[in-house]
């Protein structure tokens, strides 16, 4: 049997029980402290005495952990508990939150507020392995350092602020490998392998742990298992994420437009299919239009508004359709075997789309850029930029 804790921390109340508030409270109370859960939904748990009212969860706390959805989140429920709080009660925040919300909140409650997102997800809270990025005074993380520490490894951060935004870079790898496993699924798809010989071998390579842990969503018959990690959370933290830093993200559109339901576990948004055959359709008839020189493949690919825009012979060129069109002659061009094109990216949002394709032409490789556009009779291609780059012997 567990031995009770009789440490300065005396009743910790866990202000949110979703998964991870969920597999907190659990893990402390089995770890011997005496803990009180509340939660916005209402929802009770089966671990931990609950209470539906946050103002009687932190009434008699000396430790106050919030493990809520986003920084909204966490200013409203610390706001309707304020006159609440114990003027000693210590305030630990694991949650995931942009960092000038966590600065703010660590200027608002000043030295009793312990700023500790953690990296980990629900297996790694059983366990209490979770990495713990704490940012607070001395005072405030002596007080909470046993809590953490029967959550996992406690690194101590420099300010409230920096340890938000290492959560997100850390979170930020995470989604960038989501996707890369989504790459390489679709990749495996196209060549006609089979799932569960394609996990296999990515399980030996970079990707390994992320397969290994996520296997059950990822086979062509998916196990039933609880998600650990949604496609929601991951997406609003890289919303955050890009919304904090100011710098393109691929990640943040990537998780945001899976056709999924958000809450799926994160594993699921890399089983998505490819983009359907009819977006790619007028990429592939421009790719025919300068295998064979044939210009109404182009006049197939490109609505008739299309302007083709980029810079030729150091002079910036628009084209109109008809005048692009122009310049193919109707026939192949005599190095047309050894020419290559490829499509680098398409990225579907609603009824709009981006693509990016390289086309190696002899000593020039094109980079083109597309927008398009879904119309009544199918995608087309809106307008193309291009970039040219020439090898010089």
């Amino acid at each position: 049997m567990t031995t009770p804790h009789t440490t300065t921390q005396g009743t910790i109340a866990v202000l949110g029980l979703g998964r991870m508030g969920e597999a907190t409270a659990t893990r402390l109370a089995t770890q011997g402290w005496e803990v009180v859960g509340w939660t916005r939904s209402g929802r009770t748990s089966g671990a931990v005495k609950t209470t539906g009212d946050p103002n009687d969860a932190v009434a008699d706390a000396d430790l106050v952990l919030l493990a809520l959805f986003d920084g909204p989140a966490c200013r409203q429920v610390l706001d309707d508990v304020r006159d609440s709080l114990r003027t000693d009660t210590v305030v630990l925040n694991t949650s995931t939150i942009a960092p000038a919300e966590a600065s703010e909140l660590a200027r608002q409650f000043g030295p009793s507020y312990v700023h500790a997102p953690v990296l980990g997800s629900v297996p790694a809270v059983a366990a209490g392995t979770l990495q713990i990025l704490a940012a607070a005074d001395d005072g405030a993380l002596d007080r909470a350092r046993p809590v953490l520490e029967a959550l996992g490894t406690v690194r101590r951060i420099d300010d409230a602020s920096t340890a938000a935004a290492l959560k997100l870079i850390a979170n930020s790898s995470l989604a960038g490998a989501v996707l890369a496993l989504r790459d390489s699924l679709r990749q495996a798809d196209a060549l006609g392998l089979s799932r569960a010989q394609a996990l296999d071998v990515l399980e030996l390579g970079q990707l390994g742990g992320l397969v290994a842990r996520k296997r059950p969503f990822l086979d062509t018959r998916p196990a039933p298992a609880a998600a650990t990690f949604t496609i929601q959370a991951l997406s609003k933290d890289m919303a955050l994420l890009a919304d904090a830093s100011h710098t393109p993200l691929r990640s943040a559109s990537g998780l945001a437009d899976t056709p999924s339901d958000p809450e799926a576990d994160i594993a699921v948004a890399a089983t998505v299919p490819a983009v359907e055959d009819a977006v790619l359709e007028p990429l592939r008839a421009y790719i025919r239009g300068h295998a064979t020189g044939d210009p109404s493949h182009f006049r197939d690919a490109f609505l008739p508004t299309a302007h083709i825009e980029g810079i030729r012979d150091g002079v910036f060129v628009s084209w109109h359709l008809d005048e692009y069109c122009t310049l193919f002659p109707g026939r192949p061009a005599p190095d047309e075997p050894t020419r290559t094109r490829r499509i680098d990216a398409v990225d579907v949002h609603g009824t709009v789309a981006t693509a990016t394709m390289t086309l190696s032409h002899g000593a020039d490789t094109f980079t083109d850029i597309f927008l398009l556009a879904r119309v009544t009779d199918g995608w087309r291609i809106a307008n193309k930029a291009y970039h040219r780059r020439t090898c010089t012997p």
